[in-house]
C-alpha cells in the first residue's frame, strides 16, 4: 500500500476515529487504526472497541497502491498532529511495517494485518430516517447531563429514544433527575423500536455534529444497534450496539398536579446558586430554597465552611415553603435554559418538581427535592 495525503485532512479524520479507540486494550489490534487505501483515491479509516465503530472516507491527494494495513492509532494521531502545517504525508507499508514521511521527518511503525481486524455486523436496520445535525445535538446536549454513572444500573448508562403517535421523544435519568426532549415524529420513524444509545456513544456523536451542524444526519437502527451517518458519502459513520434492557416508564415522574409556580431569571437562579454553594461541602451539597411572595432565598449551611445567604427576585405568589435541592443537579438544568425565564412547578418539599422554560419549550426538567 503506498498513498499520500495532506496533513490536514489526515489529521482532522484521525482526531474522529482514535478517540473511539480505548488507551488501555487487552486485545493489541483494538488499539489500532484499519486504513485502507481504495483505488479510487480514497482513504477508508476504521476504529472499534467492539461496542462501537467509526468510519470515515477521506479524499487522498494520490493512492499509487491500494492495500489495508492497521497501525496504532494514538500514535499515528500524535505524529499527525507535530507535524507541520500543509505538509503532505506519505504512507507506504513494507515488511509488517509502516513508514510515515512528511518534509524530511520519517517515522517507521508496527503493523497488525487488516484480516485480525473485527467489524461490528449490523445486520438489518429496519428503521431509517433523517434529523437536521442541529436538532441533533440540541437533544443530546438537553438530556445527555442526566445520563446515570451507575454500571448496575446499566440500562440508566445512555439516552433512551422512543416515538409516539406524533412525537419522538429523548429521555435520560439517574433516578435524581430526569431530562426529556420531544421533537416531531421525523418521517421514517413509525414503528421504531424503543432504545437506549449508550453514554460513548452519545458522546462521540456531539464530538461529530460539531464540524457537521449545518447537515442533514441519517439514523439507521433495529433493536440491537444504531448507525449514524453524517457528511453523505465521503462522511464519516457511527454505528453502535444498543444496550441490551429496559428503561423504566419515566412518565410515571413527570409530576402533572404541581400547583405552586415560580418564575425567575435563570441566570441570575443560576449565579446566587452557584455562589452560596461555594461553601457547600460532599456531605452538604443542598441548597435550601425559602419561598416567599416576589423573592427566594437561597442558603447553604455547612458544619465546616459556616452558612452562606442569598436572596433573588422572583415571580411567586403562592403559599411559602422550604425545599432543598442539589446544587449541582439544578445548574446542570439551569446551564440548559435559555431565554429570559424559567419555571419551577412545585408542590411540597418532598415532591418531585418540573422545570422548564415555558409549556412551549422542547426540553422538560424534573428534579428530586433533597432534605435539608
Amino acid at each position: 500500500m503506498k498513498a499520500t495525503i495532506e496533513r490536514a485532512t489526515l489529521l482532522r479524520c484521525l482526531s474522529h476515529v482514535q478517540s473511539v479507540v480505548e488507551r488501555r486494550n487487552t486485545i493489541p489490534i483494538l488499539s489500532n487504526v484499519l486504513i485502507d487505501a481504495q483505488p479510487g483515491g480514497t482513504l477508508r479509516l476504521m476504529a472499534t472497541d467492539l461496542d462501537l465503530q467509526v468510519v470515515e472516507t477521506m479524499g487522498a491527494v494520490s493512492v499509487e497502491a491500494p492495500g489495508a494495513i492497521t497501525v496504532s492509532a494514538h500514535l499515528l494521531f500524535d505524529i499527525a498532529r507535530k507535524l507541520p502545517d500543509g505538509a503532505q504525508v506519505s504512507i507506504e507499508t513494507a515488511d509488517n511495517r509502516m513508514v510515515v514521511k512528511a518534509g524530511r521527518s520519517r517515522f517507521t511503525l508496527p503493523t497488525l494485518p487488516r484480516d485480525d481486524f473485527p467489524v461490528i455486523v449490523e445486520g438489518e436496520l429496519p428503521t431509517s430516517f433523517e434529523l437536521p445535525a442541529r436538532t441533533l445535538a440540541e437533544l443530546v446536549d438537553r438530556t445527555r447531563f442526566a445520563i446515570s454513572t451507575e454500571e448496575t444500573r446499566y440500562y440508566l448508562n445512555g439516552i433512551f429514544l422512543h416515538v409516539t403517535e406524533e412525537e419522538l421523544k429523548a429521555a435520560a435519568t439517574d433516578g435524581h433527575r430526569l431530562a426529556r426532549f420531544t421533537l416531531a415524529k421525523p418521517p421514517g420513524a413509525d414503528g421504531m423500536p424503543d432504545v437506549i444509545v449508550p453514554r460513548k456513544c452519545v458522546a462521540e456523536l456531539r464530538k461529530l455534529l460539531e464540524e457537521a451542524l449545518d447537515t442533514n444526519v441519517l439514523i439507521d437502527l433495529s433493536a440491537s444497534k444504531v448507525r449514524f451517518t453524517l457528511g453523505g458519502e465521503n462522511g464519516v459513520v457511527l454505528t453502535s450496539k444498543l444496550i441490551d434492557g429496559t428503561f423504566p416508564d419515566y412518565s410515571r415522574v413527570i409530576p402533572t398536579g404541581n400547583d405552586k409556580l415560580l418564575r425567575l431569571d435563570p441566570k441570575s437562579f443560576y449565579e446566587g446558586v452557584d455562589r452560596v454553594a461555594t461553601i457547600a461541602t460532599e456531605k452538604t451539597r443542598a441548597v435550601k430554597m425559602a419561598l416567599d411572595n416576589d423573592r427566594v432565598t437561597l442558603s447553604v449551611t455547612s458544619p465546616d465552611n459556616g452558612t452562606a445567604a442569598e436572596e433573588i427576585a422572583a415571580d411567586y405568589s403562592a403559599e411559602g415553603f422550604e425545599i432543598g435541592f442539589n446544587a449541582g443537579y439544578l445548574k446542570d438544568i439551569l446551564g440548559q435554559i435559555e431565554g429570559d425565564t424559567v419555571e419551577l412547578h412545585l408542590a411540597d418539599a418532598g415532591a418531585p418538581t418540573l422545570i422548564r422554560q415555558n409549556e412551549k419549550s422542547a426540553a422538560l426538567y424534573v428534579l428530586m427535592p433533597m432534605r435539608v
